[in-house]
């Protein structure tokens, strides 16, 4: 019966994450937000034609797209198919052609040592079982094959971002870990431990400068961003609690912005773009 009752929660806990990332229009965010994101995985992981390649998390095929253009056979798995819509017809319009599957990053439907590499740009970071990610991982790579991933940093906009909203947010599952410590370099060597070798993690930035002034931003994230909608949708039913969150939110953007003139904003986005080799 625990067993059940554990399977029939995790069904329900995946089926709230597919949702949260269906809602809003994540694509746009990627290809507004982080456009650079995919083809400097790609480039980083040394993704070469012919190589097999699994993005994990791929969302509408940030990098996914990218690693087919350089000629690999490419696999975009993620647990939120709606998604797929728009990486379809990217990729058509890009003139290159790739396997959609829907996946669990906690339980993907491959074979061991399937995938020469192995990506995920600030994808596999946000399901809640932090080492089941990282074996997922692991046990689909082929031995020397290369993993490869981008995640936000703790410390960074979006991870200060969460850190913000998470007074607000449901309660998160049991076991669950944030998202950002996929961006803390301790946390990345635990999880993984002597199983790869060559890890390199360097902190970058990207700079978001999207939106004219913070409440332009602001209005853009709680439209197009899933874990924002969320998170406005579980207070809808308290304007109290709404408008403090609106207030702080505001001035959050408005603390973080350092484009220092009228009708612009720069966000200096810090997040980690991590590789290994399996052993």
């Amino acid at each position: 019966m625990t067993g059940t009752v554990e399977r029939d929660a995790d069904r329900a806990l995946k089926a709230k994450h597919r949702a949260l990332w269906a809602a809003g229009n994540y694509p746009a965010v990627a290809a507004d937000l982080i456009p650079t994101f995919g083809p400097t995985l790609v480039a980083a992981a040394g993704v070469t034609a012919g190589r097999r390649v699994l993005d994990v998390g791929a969302g509408s095929g940030n990098a996914a797209i990218p690693a087919a253009e350089r000629g690999a056979i490419v696999t975009a798995a993620d647990l939120t198919p709606e998604l797929f819509v728009a990486g379809r017809t990217a990729a058509a319009e890009r003139g290159v052609d790739l396997e959609w599957v829907e996946a669990d990053a906690e339980a993907l439907p491959f074979p061991d040592g399937s995938f020469d590499v192995v990506l995920s740009s600030v994808g596999a970071m946000f399901a809640p079982h932090h080492q089941a990610v990282a074996d997922e991982l692991l046990r689909v790579c082929r031995p020397g094959g290369t993993i490869a991933m981008i995640n936000w940093t703790p410390e960074g906009f979006i991870g200060q971002l969460f850190r913000l909203m998470a007074p607000y947010a449901p309660p998160p599952p049991p076991g669950a870990s944030p998202p950002p410590l996929w961006g803390d370099e301790q946390h990345v060597r635990e999880l993984f431990g002597d199983r790869i070798t060559d890890l390199s993690m360097d902190r970058r930035i990207v700079v978001m400068d999207h939106s004219a002034d913070p409440t332009e931003f602001r209005e853009y994230w709680k439209h197009n961003y899933g874990p924002t909608i969320a998170v406005y949708r579980f207070n809808a039913v308290d304007p109290d609690r709404t408008a403090d969150l609106d207030r702080k939110f505001l001035q959050f953007l408005t603390d973080w912005n350092r484009a220092g003139q009228l009708g612009r904003t720069a966000y200096d986005a810090e997040y980690l773009l991590l590789t290994a080799r399996k052993r």
